[in-house]
This record gives C-alpha cells, sequence and structure tokens, in this order.
C-alpha cells in the first residue's frame, strides 16, 4: 500500500445493489449485493452480502456468497460463507461448516507466471472451530 496513514472506511450497506467493478484503496464493507469485479485492500463481507463477479484483495473476510474467484494474501472464510469460484491465496482459514466449490491454490511470489499446479510449496492452511 502506498499509504500507512489512517486508511479510509467504506461500507455498502445491505440495502444497496451494484453493478459494475468497485476499486478501493480503502477498507470495505459489504453487506448489500455487487454484481463486478472488486479489488480493494481489505474485504469484510457480511453474512446477507452476495458478490458475483472476482475479488482482489490483501486481506479478505467472507461471510456471504461469492460467485468468481477471490485472491487474497489473508484469507478468512467464515461458516456462514459459500463460494463457487478458485480461491488464491497466501495464509488461508476455513471455519467448519463453509461451502466452497472450486481449486485453492497457494500464491508463491516467485513463480508469478507459473499455473498453480506447477507450483511446489506446500499451502499454509488452517482450521477454526
Amino acid at each position: 500500500m502506498a499509504s500507512k496513514s489512517n486508511s479510509t472506511f467504506s461500507v455498502l450497506g445491505s440495502d444497496l445493489a451494484i453493478k459494475g467493478d468497485i476499486k478501493a484503496s480503502a477498507d470495505l464493507h459489504i453487506d448489500g449485493s455487487v454484481e463486478g469485479d472488486i479489488a480493494c485492500s481489505s474485504l469484510v463481507q457480511g453474512e446477507t452480502s452476495t458478490i458475483t463477479g472476482g475479488v482482489k484483495a490483501e486481506t479478505a473476510r467472507l461471510a456471504g456468497t461469492v460467485n468468481g474467484s477471490i485472491t487474497a494474501r489473508e484469507l478468512v472464510i467464515l461458516k456462514s460463507a459459500k463460494i463457487t469460484g478458485d480461491v488464491y491465496y497466501d495464509a488461508l482459514t476455513i471455519e467448519q461448516g463453509a461451502q466452497v466449490e472450486g481449486r485453492f491454490a497457494h500464491r508463491d511470489k516467485s513463480v508469478k507466471a507459473a499455473a498453480p499446479a506447477q507450483q511446489a510449496k506446500q499451502p499454509e492452511l488452517s482450521v477454526a472451530n
């Protein structure tokens, strides 16, 4: 991140439905529905939220429905989450009860061009109750 000063925080309430891509340098909390790709520093998704599109964030805490790929350095998937799509991560925590339909692949910074299947590094995985 370019700035280490107090970061801003944006909230999309449960009454909002957005069609289009979202790009934010701020932390983002989404309770509504988004149809489009999301790129932000930190994402917190509420249980009632639906995202249809790709998610790219440094950190993400997902509790709702995501239909699309997810790329995050630190990813937490809560038990209420329903994810359909591939997941790329550096550190991963999944609560018991979360539903994920897709492949998991550890991001390897030294082999960015390689396909996830070619990466030899063991993924870091933890399961929370």
